[in-house]
């Protein structure tokens, strides 16, 4: 095993939640792995005061955008500014225990086919459940892919590293030669599936993208956009159509297209009426307008 300490740019993101971001750099503040840079991206947060974050952790990198940047761009302002060899991506929404880094470094460093790589990640609420332990394949029909062990005892079925289809955007590590080669975040996605998408061109450039058990972190979970807004319904609609477009085959993409327009959209709209969901519902439809209406943006 090697034992070279290259320098970690860890990477997260606040928006409205400084007191969550805090919690996340105390633990931080205690991790084994002695070679890191720490850099938090506010994202114009308008009811927040990130510099109380530089106040209390002076060691940190603060980076103050004028504008709300999404998920992809807010981690690409923190790529722009990071001097690591090795970039962890984490949501501020998680806490770390005190060795996770070490395994995530020496996976890469053992194994430079690998180009991402997330450790296994727990539920805060209850550190005995998996949230994730790798992906399923994403589906040409649903546009969706499943968390392997989700909701599932740590009770070390989920304790085998190996390779798995896409990254988890709450933990992920990526060498900075792979960004280089393939380049950062897609930023039309500014909420859900920039990981997946981000897995997939990483995929094509010939790297393997990797679970790493012996590393693991708790989440919290959807912080900053809640578990069931109309927000989150927007960008996963919206944003499962972009990823099909943007990288299923022509048949895979009409496989989908076909299942979307005849099975999913109806099925789901008949759901938030009969639940009397209508702001969901509207957000629902404004993603799918959105996609009738934008040809020509994406693949940039």
């Amino acid at each position: 095993m090697k034992t070279t300490t290259p320098l970690v740019s860890i990477i997260t993101i606040n928006y409205n939640e400084s007191a969550v971001t805090l919690d996340l750099l105390a633990s931080l503040r205690n991790i084994s792995y002695s070679n890191v840079e720490i850099i938090v991206v506010d994202n114009a947060s308008p009811n927040d005061n990130p510099k109380v974050l530089k106040e209390q952790y002076p060691e940190i990198t603060l980076i103050e955008s004028t504008e709300n940047l999404g998920f992809a761009g807010g981690n690409n302002l923190g790529i722009k500014a990071a001097k690591g060899d090795y970039y962890l991506f984490i949501n501020n929404d998680t806490i770390v225990p005190e060795n996770f880094i070490e395994p995530l470094v020496e996976t890469l460093l053992n194994d430079a086919s690998i180009g991402m790589v997330s450790p296994k990640i727990k539920f805060h609420w209850d550190d005995s459940l998996i949230q994730y332990a790798g992906y399923t394949p994403m589906s040409h029909w649903t546009i969706r892919n499943h968390s392997i062990g989700y909701h599932s005892k740590d009770d070390g079925t989920f304790d085998t590293p190996g390779e798995t289809e896409s990254i988890h955007g709450a933990a992920m590590m990526v060498p900075k030669s792979v960004v280089e080669k393939v380049g950062m975040m897609t930023e039309i996605y500014f909420l859900y599936y920039e990981e997946h998408d981000w897995a997939a061109m990483i995929k094509k450039a010939g790297y393997k993208i990797y679970y790493q058990p012996k590393a693991f972190i708790l989440h919290k979970e959807s912080v900053s956009t809640g578990k069931f807004s109309p927000l989150k319904t927007y960008y996963i609609a919206r944003n499962r159509l972009v990823y099909a477009r943007r990288n299923f085959k022509p048949v895979h993409l009409f496989v989908s297209l076909l299942f979307q327009f005849f099975i999913s959209i109806p099925k789901n709209t008949l759901k938030y009426i009969l639940r009397r969901e209508y702001q969901h519902l509207k957000a629902f439809w404004n993603a799918i307008f959105w996609n009738l209406t934008h040809y020509h943006i994406i693949h940039q």
